[in-house]
C-alpha cells in the first residue's frame, strides 16, 4: 500500500510540473501572494523603428544620464558633442524579436521604446516633446520622474522650474555686490533657497562694443586674509544645474543665468567668491560673497513655483 502511494504521488508530481510547462503564464507566478501590476501603473512605451544601414537620431530635451538597450540587436551611444542627443541602429541585420530601449534624461524624465527592425525606417529623426515648456499635459503618460542622485530628494522638473521663475521674475534683490572691468558689469542680483538647495541668479552686461566670450565660471570657498608665505586654502563648489547658461555676451548686450548648488555655509574668516574669466582677454570679473549675504537668501515659494 505504502508502494501505491507514493506511485501516485509521484504521478500527481510530474502531472504538475508537465501541466505547468503547458499552461500559459499568467503573469501570477506566486499564486496571489502578491499584487498584479495593473495597466495603470505601466508607462507606455513609444514605437521605434531601426534599421542596420541608417542611424536613427532621438533628441531629448535635456541632457541623457543613462541609456539602457534590451538585447544586443541594438546600438545606442550619443552623438559626438552634444549631451541630449542619442543615436540608435541595428547591431545586425532583419534582428525578428522585438526589443526595448529605455532613456533617463537630466531633467528626472524616463522615457521607455519598443523597438523593431524595418527595412526602411519612416521617422530617422524624432524630437521628444519638451513638457516643461510646451502642454504639461500631452506625453505625459509615457514617461515618469526620476529622482536624481545629486538633487537628493528634489525632483530635477522642480529645480528647472524653480531656475525658470527666477529667471523670469528677473528680480534685483542684490545691490551691492557686482564687478566692473572696462565696460563689463558683473552682479549678483538674488540667492535663493528650496529647501537642500540654493539658486544663484547673476548677470552679466556689456557696454562695450568688443564681445565677451567666456572660458571659465567657477564657485569657491577661500579665505578672506591669507599671510605671507601661506598657501590660500580653496574649496570649489561646482554647481549642479544652470539655466541659460551662455558663452558670450555681444557688444551692448546683456545675459542672465540661473545656477543651482548644493546648500552651503561660509565659516566667519572665508568668503564665496564667484570668479569669470575672459578667454584671450583680460576683462575678468570676480564678485565677493560673505556668509551674511547667504544667510539673507530669499526662500522659494513652492506654489507660485508650480502655479507658473
Amino acid at each position: 500500500m505504502r508502494q501505491i502511494i507514493l506511485t501516485l504521488a509521484l504521478a500527481a508530481s510530474i502531472f504538475t510540473t508537465v501541466n505547468a510547462q503547458e499552461s500559459p503564464t499568467t503573469g501570477d507566478l506566486f499564486n496571489g501572494l502578491t499584487r498584479p501590476l495593473t495597466f495603470e501603473r505601466m508607462i507606455a512605451p513609444y514605437a521605434l523603428e531601426v534599421t542596420f544601414s541608417k542611424t536613427v537620431h532621438i533628441i531629448f530635451p535635456s541632457s541623457i544620464r543613462y541609456v539602457d538597450l534590451g538585447s544586443a540587436d541594438l546600438m545606442a551611444a550619443k552623438a559626438d558633442g552634444v549631451e541630449n542627443v542619442l543615436r540608435v541602429k541595428a547591431a545586425r541585420q532583419n534582428f525578428r524579436a522585438e526589443t526595448n530601449l529605455s532613456v533617463i534624461t537630466e531633467d528626472g524624465s524616463y522615457y521607455s521604446f519598443n523597438v523593431k527592425y524595418a527595412d526602411e525606417p519612416v521617422k530617422l529623426s524624432v524630437e521628444m516633446a519638451d513638457f516643461l515648456h510646451g502642454n504639461r499635459e500631452i506625453g505625459q503618460e509615457n514617461k515618469t520622474p526620476v529622482y536624481l542622485s545629486d538633487l537628493g530628494d528634489e525632483p530635477p522638473y522642480m529645480v528647472q522650474l524653480i531656475m525658470e521663475t527666477i529667471h523670469k521674475n528677473n528680480r534685483k534683490k542684490i545691490k551691492n555686490i557686482g564687478s566692473r572691468n572696462f565696460g563689463v558689469h558683473y552682479s549678483l542680483k538674488g540667492i535663493y533657497s528650496h529647501n537642500d538647495l540654493m539658486f544663484f541668479h547673476l548677470q552679466l552686461k556689456n557696454t562695450s562694443t568688443i564681445s565677451f566670450d567666456i572660458d571659465y565660471l567657477v564657485f569657491k570657498i577661500v579665505d578672506k586674509k591669507v599671510a605671507k608665505r601661506t598657501a590660500m586654502q580653496e574649496q570649489v563648489i561646482v554647481p549642479l544645474r544652470s539655466y541659460n547658461q551662455v558663452t558670450g555676451v555681444a557688444g551692448g548686450k546683456d545675459e542672465r543665468t540661473v545656477f543651482a548648488l548644493q546648500k552651503f555655509t561660509i565659516p566667519n574668516d572665508k568668503q564665496l567668491i564667484i570668479e569669470l574669466m575672459e578667454k584671450n582677454g583680460g576683462r575678468n570679473q570676480k564678485l565677493k560673497i560673505g556668509n551674511s549675504d547667504l544667510m539673507r537668501a530669499e526662500t522659494i515659494d513652492d506654489l507660485a513655483v508650480k502655479g507658473k
